[in-house]
């Protein structure tokens, strides 16, 4: 019984999402790749990174997200090329994600821009054994394991000095029908999902910075949704921050998370964070908070390369 009222509160309180189909990261400011293929090569070396999101956590059927991710400058970081794999299962579905970046970039004033582009497709699968539809016979309502293959492209510009960065993605443009009728109907499609990410940092002090940073998305006929985030920045190796995330709930209108942040550069090419979500919204009383962890590695000689991945400011 207590399964049963969980995934009926998640599909209740999911409806919130509206058109909000792509995964979140608390994260954002290390795991770019994922909303931007303009951002590819803007480490200036080749880095790998691995994150893993644990969303409200003790609510059945809450979604998961492990992501792998690669990027690298080429032809003397005129070029740079990536991709990323990710995995998200959400109640009865999941879905396992392939995307391959490529990025010009050009030196424009005191910093590079990156024009990119993204080809991605998705294997979505569904378990419909898992469920009893309300109504039977009922042929937009599948039955047994269901799966298909959806391919799309996207694009996007990123812009970044060593103070300051922005981006403008759209990473799927193409409206795909995901349903698994077996009518020859549409009942859902892939929206487009565009992204506006900015952020910059200031000296505070010889040893601490503050690091401002927003994610901005937007999805049509959804709810307006954004990560606003701060930073401190200790010694060039140690972040703690604080981030609000607008959403949720439209009852209580308080936003849908505050989120802890701790960063550490433990060595010149391994960085290690930790990101921690409270729930504000009506969900807070069904699950204890969202986890999420990130750890990346640049390859090289990162100290003589003049790259601007050394801390963990990553413009």
């Amino acid at each position: 019984m207590k399964k049963l009222s969980s995934l009926i509160i998640f599909l209740a309180f999911a409806g919130l999402l509206s058109a909000q189909q792509d995964p979140q990261f608390t994260q954002f400011m290390y795991n770019k790749l994922a909303y931007n293929p303009g951002y590819a090569g803007s480490n200036e070396a080749a880095c790998i990174s691995a994150l893993y999101r644990k969303q409200w956590i003790g609510l059945d059927g809450a979604p998961e997200t492990a992501l792998l991710s690669f990027n690298m400058p080429l032809q003397n970081n005129r070029v740079g090329v990536g991709g990323n794999i990710w995995y998200n299962p959400i109640g009865i579905t999941e879905t396992v994600n392939a995307e391959a970046a490529y990025a010009y970039r050009a030196n424009l004033g005191e910093g590079t821009l990156g024009l990119g582009v993204m080809a991605s497709v998705r294997l979505m699968r569904a378990n419909y054994n898992q469920v009893d539809p309300l109504q039977a016979g009922d042929n937009s309502i599948p039955s047994g394991i269901q799966s298909k293959y959806v391919p799309n492209f996207g694009v996007g510009a990123y812009y970044n000095t060593n103070r300051f960065y922005i981006g403008l993605s759209a990473p799927r443009l193409l409206e795909n029908n995901i349903d698994f009728s077996e009518e020859n109907i549409t009942l859902t499609r892939e929206v487009r999902h565009l992204y506006l990410m900015s952020g910059l940092v200031f000296n505070l002090s010889e040893t601490v910075k503050f690091q401002p940073q927003v994610l901005l998305k937007y999805v049509r006929n959804a709810p307006f949704d954004a990560d606003v985030n701060g930073n401190l920045i200790i010694y060039d190796r140690y972040t703690v921050g604080l981030s609000y995330r607008i959403g949720g709930s439209k009852e209580s209108g308080v936003g849908e998370s505050v989120d802890l942040l701790l960063g550490a550069q433990v060595t010149d090419n391994l960085l290690f964070s930790l990101a921690y979500d409270i729930t504000l919204s009506e969900l807070r009383n069904y699950n204890s908070g969202t986890i999420e962890a990130m750890v990346r590695y640049c390859f090289g000689n990162i100290s003589s390369s003049g790259g601007d991945y050394l801390n963990p400011r990553f413009f």
